[in-house]
């Protein structure tokens, strides 16, 4: 597994019977302690670097590619995923809206000139972090300072609720698995970055972001896992993104189904597809915790899996707005998944300071 975070993959692939190898950029205490080698990285350019000396080191039989490595070409194995052109065309937002339109997928307007407020989006890059609510054009100068010649587009701002399809594609066909709430930061400079999932996620309109979904991952000429986020409201969905790699999500689409996405991906490579969507046997929560001061934890919490996970190596500091933990909480009902996640969140805190 390669790419900016796998940890959630990874642990996927080792429920399925593989010995894995991981080259991530946090190389947390779980991972190390599931993988065969954890191969550290700081910049993305360094990532097909460490990608060669992983194959050197050891037989890979193949790469799977997650956030950071889709569209690494020219690997020591085979990759199995969306191959690196068709990855590389979705990584950009312009495309993605026009691409969905094409479908009659409904996105959010682009905003005419001058009309204001306005949510901004980086034409690349995944997690919704860069992503901010623009309100005049000094408002757009200040984000261009902070990212200099980097390409955006303004749209509409449309309300409604973050949610994602999980989809396994293969063939020119499409297989929904799960429908997922997208659970946002929600404040500060980067609120709009993902911080977690809830699994399923019951709402009116949920056959409509399956059918939109399924049709997109069809189309798409994807391959394997992919995910495809929306906004929805009480009367209408709109598409935000498709995602060529494994979903954020995956964590609690396992909890919640009982399947392994990692088997599925790799069927999928095979041209073997679920026949239908899996029938969920509870919810699962998953929160990211973030740092609201200057913390460390001292502490290794590996005691605490499965309700934990990311799990740092201890000592470990943090600055303020950094995540510092992934916790998890399931039952029967959404309240009783939150009353779990409550619970695991106290006695995270504990060890906190």
């Amino acid at each position: 597994m390669a790419g900016f975070s796998t940890r959630h993959v990874v642990l996927s692939a080792i429920r399925a019977g593989y010995e894995v190898c991981a080259v991530d950029h946090f190389c947390d205490a779980d991972l190390r302690k599931h993988t065969v080698c954890c191969m550290p990285f700081e910049e993305l350019a360094e990532l097909p670097i460490r990608i060669r000396e992983m194959c050197g080191r050891y037989a890979i039989d193949a790469i799977i590619p997650t956030s950071g490595a889709e569209i690494l070409e020219n690997l020591p194995a085979p990759v199995f995923g969306t191959d690196a052109q068709t990855a590389r065309q979705f990584l950009n937002k312009g495309f993605v809206q026009d691409w969905f339109s094409g479908l009659a997928i409904p996105v959010p307007p682009l905003a005419e000139p001058g009309e204001f407020p306005a949510m901004l989006k980086p034409l690349s890059g995944s997690g919704g972090w860069r992503n901010t609510i623009v309100s005049s054009p000094s408002d757009i100068d200040a984000w261009k300072e902070a990212f200099p010649d980097e390409p955006f587009l303004l749209q509409r701002i449309v309300q409604g609720i973050p949610a994602s399809v999980c989809v396994v594609a293969g063939c020119g066909r499409a297989q929904a698995l799960a429908v997922n709430r997208q659970i946002l930061r929600g404040e500060g400079p980067y609120r709009f970055g993902f911080a977690g999932s809830l699994t399923p996620f019951d709402h009116p309109l949920q056959d409509q972001m399956i059918s939109y979904a399924e049709r997109a991952a069809a189309a798409s000429g994807c391959l394997g896992i992919l995910g495809i986020d929306f906004m929805v409201s009480d009367s209408e969905v709109y598409a935000i993104e498709l995602n060529p790699r494994f979903v954020a999500t995956l964590d609690t689409i396992e909890t919640a189904t009982g399947i392994n996405l990692v088997k599925i991906h790799l069927d999928a490579c095979q041209g073997v597809l679920p026949d239908a969507m899996p029938v969920p046997k509870q919810y699962a929560l998953r929160r990211i915790l973030f740092a609201d001061r200057q913390c460390a934890v001292l502490d290794d919490l590996s005691f605490l899996a499965p309700g934990v996970a990311d799990i740092p190596v201890p000592p470990a500091s943090f600055e303020e707005g950094s995540a510092v933990i992934s916790v998890y909480g399931s039952g029967p009902d959404p309240a009783s998944a939150q009353m779990a996640l409550d619970t695991t969140i106290r006695v995270v805190g504990q060890y906190i300071r």
